[in-house]
């Protein structure tokens, strides 16, 4: 039996009460700046803020620069009520930060500068202990981009938390090597479609969203695959178990950071057992709330986005699961 089967949870495993288990999200933490300003960033931190807002047990691992923006980033986030214990500094290497346009339809276009302190992320004796005892551990392919962290969130994944993977194919940090390592790792995996076209070609996966993410869960022993569409919405597959949510129509302000929204609302889901079309629902409730407002971790309205999740019921024609 493999390292992987012997500790793989399948959803709803969680204990009764989740948000005394902790959620532990590793990577980059970073400055966005737009034309319109500055706003704190990176996938795990923005993870991270939602899962708190919405009521989790979070702890964030990253580094910053021995600098004004990396000080900046801790005061942010005990404002926010984020501990700052696994954030590291780095003497030599700055904040990261992240140069964002947006293009049509508002779809970011993201120059991501390097080098940056979460490249040398560490894995310190307080951040190992964390990762064991955590219940659940989110980990993307961006901050995998230098060998340092990756060593890292390796060392971290040597627990029995479920491991999450968050694909983020950003050119040139985009390594058909590390998304395997990584794949290989996860128990759950998360992409958008864009991203599954780049696997589909890679892999030589099958057509259509479904057979895919059957295909990629089988290749590489994840037990649940999500897919996400922007505006149309997002499909999970599970255990050979497919379901789909059209997601919600509006006004698009700008959709930095959403899909980390989706992620945070999809965990919260599984952690309280639930599944299918009833996890895409809100988790795409999540999602679409944050696409509303500017910057990537705006207010979450908790109650806002409990009554757009109830919106569509599970017997809508535009909302289908199947076995």
């Amino acid at each position: 039996m493999t390292r992987k089967e012997e500790t793989v949870k399948p959803l709803g495993s969680l204990e009764a009460d989740p948000r005394r288990r902790e959620i532990l999200c590793i990577g980059e933490v970073l400055w966005d700046v737009f034309p319109s300003g500055r706003f704190l960033g990176g996938a795990p931190f923005n993870v991270a803020c939602h899962l708190h807002a919405l009521g989790r047990n979070v702890a964030l691992a990253s580094r910053v620069g021995n600098d004004e923006p990396g000080r900046e980033i801790f005061r942010d986030c005990a404002h926010r009520g984020i501990s700052t214990d696994l954030i590291q500094t780095d003497p030599v290497l700055p904040t990261g930060l992240v140069i964002v346009t947006l293009a049509k339809a508002h779809t970011p276009h993201y120059e991501i500068v390097m080098p940056s302190a979460w490249d040398a992320i560490e894995a310190e004796p307080d951040l190992l202990t964390r990762a064991s005892a955590a219940a659940v551990i989110v980990f993307g392919t961006l901050a995998q981009r230098d060998e340092w962290s990756r060593r890292t969130i390796s060392a971290l994944l040597e627990t029995k938390a479920m491991r999450v993977l968050d694909i983020n194919l950003r050119h040139p940090f985009d390594s058909r090597e590390v998304v395997e390592q990584s794949l290989r790792r996860a128990d759950l995996a998360k992409l958008n479609d864009e991203e599954l076209e780049r696997l589909r070609n890679w892999f030589d996966l099958p057509s259509g969203d479904e057979a895919a993410a059957g295909a990629l869960a089988q290749r590489f022993g994840c037990h649940t695959i999500c897919v996400t569409r922007g505006q149309h919405g997002a499909a999970l597959w599970h255990d050979g178990n497919w379901a789909e949510h059209p997601g919600y129509s509006g006004e698009i302000v700008d959709a930095v950071g959403a899909g980390d929204a989706f992620l945070a609302g999809l965990l919260t889901q599984i952690a309280g057992g639930r599944t299918g079309v009833e996890a895409l629902r809100y988790a795409n409730a999540v999602g679409f709330h944050v696409a509303t407002q500017r910057g990537a971790t705006p207010h979450l309205d908790r109650q806002a986005i409990n009554d757009l999740a109830q919106t569509l019921p599970d017997t809508s024609l535009d909302a289908v699961a199947r076995v």
